[in-house]
């Protein structure tokens, strides 16, 4: 059987990936488009094989409980060794996103629940809003407490230096060395899978020394999103992002070199992208315009030439030509294997609203309702088969390529007439871990 790994460089634009992995080998597919704008229907697509409404994953309901089999459970069965390695808190156990993986790994901030640290999470959520004075309330916390006392406080030195960028003291990024170092000491036989999730390009954007070129530390926050941007030049924090992707470029590099020793396929991508003041849009809390679903895919297996490819593809493809690299086959999935089908298709592009954690924070920060159900729309779009791509937006529908508006709303009804939706309840959503609940809220999900 073939060794198989799927890389996904959280939050990585198309146009970032062009300028900093030209390094990168393998078939490059020039128009792909994501079924989404951002991470949870993304991934439920990769490991799914369908669209996030027909999976039941999307804004609301953001656990990966489908009834059908996903991606590593299918792998794990064929006689595979699954393995994953995932920076964001996202995809995780609390959403079942580990399922089926025989390991799975997360990077140094989703291991603050071990025992022996103090629940930084649960105490964050306590003290929050005391001032300075909570700092120390921490510290005799970890000497009370019955916890590893100097490790808990070398763990809430780290997460506090990781937030503000001090990148001496929170180590250089968030979790592509601890990647690499698991690829490095991982003694891969046959019939391997492996997942890795990559944030170094994803807010907030603390490149490490000798990358960081512009003193911001940015995240932008769906407030920013809905008012006039983050406060720090925004050509700076566009620079701050473009650090960090260069720091991704070359730790990849590095993690690449190992994976094409032990891999027969590796397939290179961006779950979705960022906004940076487009349409007075920034971050990736809502919407579907083409800077968040034009994304990087690259399917590498074997050698060090680049081949260039223009047809329309997707990321639902992705499901289909892992399993199909693996000899494995999903007569329900819709995708095709990338390697043997060529030619353009259209797809479908979905967003369902804000999530329900989201909905809370702008109600407790005062927001009105009208304002609340303005950016909880629910919008469509579609890249077309000839190159085309459009979307509905919360001030109208946009487009970008040759076809007029009329003619991508067809395709988008076409499409969405074809779904075998999944109807999900808003009380089958579980409630998040407090851990969780704080990285998402580190992250600007929550």
């Amino acid at each position: 059987m073939t060794n198989i790994a799927l890389v996904v460089m959280d939050t990585l634009r198309k146009d970032s990936f062009d300028e900093h992995f030209e390094w990168l080998p393998g078939t490059r597919y020039e128009n792909a488009w994501s079924p989404g704008g951002w991470t949870v229907p993304v991934h439920a697509t990769l490991f799914g094989g369908r669209y996030s409404s027909e999976l039941g994953v999307y804004a609301k309901t953001t656990a990966l409980d489908c009834e059908k089999t996903v991606l590593a459970e299918h792998l794990s069965r064929a006689g595979y060794t699954t393995r994953g390695f995932s920076a964001n808190a996202n995809i995780a156990d609390a959403f079942q996103f580990t399922r089926g993986f025989d390991e799975f790994h997360h990077s140094w901030r989703g291991r603050r629940r071990d025992p022996d640290i103090l629940d930084w999470a649960e105490f964050i959520s306590e003290t929050r809003g005391e001032g300075p004075t909570r700092f120390l309330k921490a510290v005799r916390r970890c000497f009370a407490d019955d916890v590893d006392t100097v490790e808990s406080l070398k763990f809430g030195v780290r997460m506090k230096a990781r937030d503000l960028g001090i990148a001496s003291i929170a180590g250089t990024d968030d979790g592509a060395s601890e990647a690499l170092e698991l690829v490095e000491s991982t003694a891969f036989g046959d019939d391997e899978f492996l997942f890795v999730n990559l944030m170094e390009a994803h807010g907030p954007y603390n490149a490490p020394d000798g990358y960081r070129t512009v003193d911001v530390s940015a995240n932008p926050s769906f407030e920013e999103t809905v008012g006039d941007g983050p406060e720090a030049d925004p050509a700076d924090v566009r620079q701050a992002y473009e650090d960090c992707v260069r720091y991704l470029s070359d730790i990849y590099r590095d993690i690449f070199a190992e994976l094409r020793e032990e891999f027969d396929v590796v397939v290179t991508l961006s779950d979705h992208g960022e906004m940076f003041g487009e349409d007075g849009v920034w971050g990736h809390n809502h919407g579907l315009y083409p800077e968040l679903t034009h994304v990087p895919l690259t399917v590498w297996d074997g050698g060090d030439g680049t081949e260039t490819r223009e047809e329309t593809v997707g990321l639902i493809d992705v499901y289909r030509t892992v399993l199909s690299a693996a000899g494995v086959d999903d007569d329900e999935a819709r995708g095709r294997d990338l390697r043997t089908d060529r030619g353009s298709r259209s797809y479908l592009t979905e967003r369902h609203g804000l999530r329900a954690e989201r909905i809370s924070h702008l109600r407790n920060q005062g927001y009105d309702e009208e304002t609340i159900e303005r950016y909880d729309a629910t919008l469509n779009g579609a890249g077309l088969d000839e190159g085309s791509y459009g979307c509905e937006t919360l001030d109208g529908f946009r487009t970008r390529g040759d076809a007029d508006e009329a003619t991508i709303r067809a395709a988008i009804d076409e499409m969405a007439d074809s779904l075998v939706v999944r109807d999900v309840s808003l009380e089958e959503d579980q409630d998040l871990p407090s851990d969780v609940e704080d990285r998402l809220s580190e992250l600007g999900y929550v």
